[in-house]
C-alpha cells in the first residue's frame, strides 16, 4: 500500500517552531502577542488590505463582519449556492435569512447575471452578499462588486480558499466591504485553525476587534454593555502564521504546477474539463478540480482510496441542502450539474511529479476499464 496521499496536507516552512520557540519563552501563549501584530501586518503587506484582525477561524471573520454591518433578525442575506456550508453558518447566527445564487460555468463561482437578476427583481432588498473565490479561483469579482455597488448591498468576499489569488493586480478579499482568509488544517497555508479578517475600513476593523474581546469597555474592571465573542487568534498559532507567509507564493506556484501536471496528462481527455481560470486572474489552485462528463467520479474516488490516494466530490449545493430547504434561491442547474460529476484531486504541496503521474494513470485505467 502505497504512503496516503491527501487532498491537501500541510506544509511547513521551517520557520514556525523557532516562532513557536520564542513565543514560549516570552510566556504570551495566550490570545494577543507580538506574533498576532506580526502576522496582521504580513496579510496587510501581502494583500494589500488596509486593516486586518487575527480570529480563531475564517466563519468567526465572516460572522464578525456580519455583526459589524448590522445585520440582525430578518434581514436576507445572499450567497454563494457552490461552496462550503462555513461561508454561510454565520448568516444563521445573526439571525437573518440566507439567499442562494447560483453559479456560471465561465468560472463555476457566483453568476453576476443571476445576481442582477435576483437583485432587480427581489421585493426585499438583501442587507448584503457573501461571495465565495471557491477552489482558490476569482469569482468574476469586478462585476459582483459593481453590482453590488449600484444596489447598495454591502458585499464580504470568503476568500478562505484563496489567498494568494488575483484578479486584474489586486488580491481577492480586497474588493469588498470586508474580506476573510482561512488557516485551516487543509488550506494553501495553515495555522493549524484560525482566520483573518480584512477592510479597508478601520473603524469597522476596530468595532470587528472589540466584538471579538468579549465587547469589553475600557475599564480596568469589566464593563459591557453589548455582548461579545472569544474570536482572537493565539500568539502561538500566529507564530505559525507568520512562517507560513514566508513562503505563500512559493505554496501558490506548486499548487499551479500541480494543475499544470494533472493538466499535462490528463487535458487530452475528451470527458474530462478542469476548472477554469478567468481572463486576467492568478488563481491559487488550492485544489485541482474537474468534472468527468459521463459521470465517472465516484468511480474514480473508489479507484483512487483503493491506492491510498484522497479525493473528494465538489462541493455539495447549499440549496440542495436539507438545512436550507426552504430558504429562497435563484439557480439554474450549473452548481448542481458541476456537483454530480466533479471531483477535486490531492493537491498536497509536498506531492512530486510521480504522485500526480501514479494518480493520472489510475484515472485514466479507470475511465477506460
Amino acid at each position: 500500500m502505497n504512503k496516503r496521499i491527501f487532498l491537501s496536507s500541510p506544509h511547513m516552512s521551517g520557520s514556525e517552531l523557532g516562532y513557536i520557540g520564542e513565543v514560549f519563552e516570552s510566556n504570551y501563549i495566550a490570545p494577543l502577542g507580538e506574533y498576532v501584530n506580526k502576522f496582521e501586518d504580513n496579510i496587510k503587506d501581502y494583500t494589500g488590505a488596509g486593516n486586518a484582525l487575527a480570529v480563531t477561524n475564517g466563519t468567526a471573520a465572516i460572522h464578525l463582519a456580519l455583526r459589524v454591518l448590522g445585520i440582525g433578525e430578518g434581514d436576507d442575506v445572499l450567497a454563494s449556492s457552490f461552496t462550503f456550508i462555513g461561508s454561510v453558518n454565520a448568516i444563521l447566527y445573526q439571525g437573518a435569512n440566507p439567499i442562494f445564487i447560483d453559479s456560471d460555468f465561465e468560472s463555476w463561482n457566483l453568476s453576476p447575471k443571476l445576481l442582477n437578476k435576483y437583485l432587480c427583481e427581489c421585493e426585499k432588498k438583501p442587507k448584503a452578499l457573501i461571495v465565495t473565490h471557491l477552489y482558490g479561483q476569482c469569482a468574476d469579482i469586478e462585476k459582483i462588486a459593481d453590482i453590488c455597488r449600484f444596489h447598495g448591498v454591502y458585499l464580504i468576499e470568503d476568500a478562505a480558499e484563496s489567498l494568494g489569488a488575483i484578479y486584474n493586480g489586486r488580491h481577492t478579499g480586497t474588493f469588498g466591504d470586508f474580506g476573510i482568509y482561512s488557516f485551516n488544517g487543509n488550506k494553501i497555508l495553515t495555522t493549524s485553525g484560525g482566520g483573518m479578517l480584512v477592510s479597508s475600513n478601520k473603524e469597522w476593523i476596530e468595532k470587528a476587534k472589540f466584538y471579538s474581546t468579549q465587547a469589553k469597555e475600557p475599564f480596568i474592571h469589566y464593563e459591557h454593555n453589548e455582548y461579545g465573542y472569544n474570536y482572537r487568534m493565539s500568539n502561538v498559532l500566529a507564530a505559525i502564521g507568520v512562517g507560513q507567509m514566508e513562503v505563500i507564493e512559493d505554496r501558490v506556484a506548486k499548487k499551479r504546477e500541480i494543475f499544470g501536471w494533472y493538466k499535462e496528462l490528463l487535458g487530452n481527455i475528451e470527458e474530462i474539463s478542469f476548472m477554469p481560470e478567468l481572463e486576467n486572474t492568478r488563481g491559487n489552485r488550492w485544489l485541482t478540480a474537474l468534472v468527468f462528463q459521463d459521470g465517472d467520479h465516484k468511480k474514480v474516488m473508489k479507484a483512487l482510496e483503493d491506492i491510498n490516494v484522497e479525493s473528494r466530490p465538489l462541493w455539495k449545493p447549499m440549496h440542495m441542502q436539507p438545512l436550507f430547504k426552504d430558504a429562497k434561491r435563484l439557480v439554474d442547474g450549473t452548481s448542481e450539474e458541476l456537483f454530480s460529476k466533479g471531483l477535486c484531486l490531492a493537491s498536497s504541496t509536498t506531492m512530486s511529479y510521480e504522485d500526480v503521474f501514479m494518480i493520472s494513470q489510475k484515472i485514466k485505467e479507470t475511465i477506460k476499464a
